[in-house]
């Protein structure tokens, strides 16, 4: 099973950053769209796919195993944040409190303080986080944000092991 990591973990890592591009823009297309705004555990949550795709784009274009297994440690915890922040989502979908708030609306924002207030607030998120918008097979956005990114750690973890066992290190 790590034999196809061991010998093309620069293809690994260059599909794994084009996943998190393509997840991206799936989100914004659900929330441009479709209309779906997002909260800001989602905002966080695409701050972490963006660090996974940039990491993993890095490291696919590193010419050496050393710089690729830099990348996979890298991935790891920043993989692991954004399971955190789905799963904390997740949890808040399914035992919502009585009262959750993510905050204001743009407009309302934009009415109620000075631009310079208003502009870091837009970024984030104005959604409900407790809200279940949209679902695919059963599961929320956030529960399969945190499928993907633990399949995104898993897939760090394995790249590791294949890249050091073909180094001739043995976990």
């Amino acid at each position: 099973m790590l034999q196809p990591l061991a010998q093309r973990p620069r293809g690994a890592l260059a599909l794994l950053a084009a996943t998190c591009v393509a997840l991206l823009l799936f989100g914004l297309y659900l929330q441009h769209s479709v209309g779906l705004e997002p909260c800001p555990m989602c905002i966080v949550q695409r701050y972490a796919l963006m660090g996974v795709g940039a990491i993993a784009g890095l490291a696919a274009l590193s010419p050496t195993r050393r710089g690729q297994c830099w990348g996979a440690w890298l991935l790891l915890p920043v993989a692991g944040f954004g399971a955190f922040t789905a799963a904390r989502q997740s949890w808040l979908q399914w035992y919502p409190p009585e009262a959750y708030s993510c905050g204001r609306d743009l407009y309302g924002m934009i009415e109620a303080f000075p631009l310079q207030r208003a502009i870091p607030m837009i970024f984030k998120g104005s959604g409900d986080c407790t809200a279940i918008d949209w679902t695919f097979l059963g599961l929320s956005i956030a529960n399969w944000s945190f499928l993907c990114f633990v399949a995104m750690a898993l897939l760090a973890g394995l790249l590791l092991l294949a890249l050091r066992s073909r180094n001739g290190h043995r976990a």
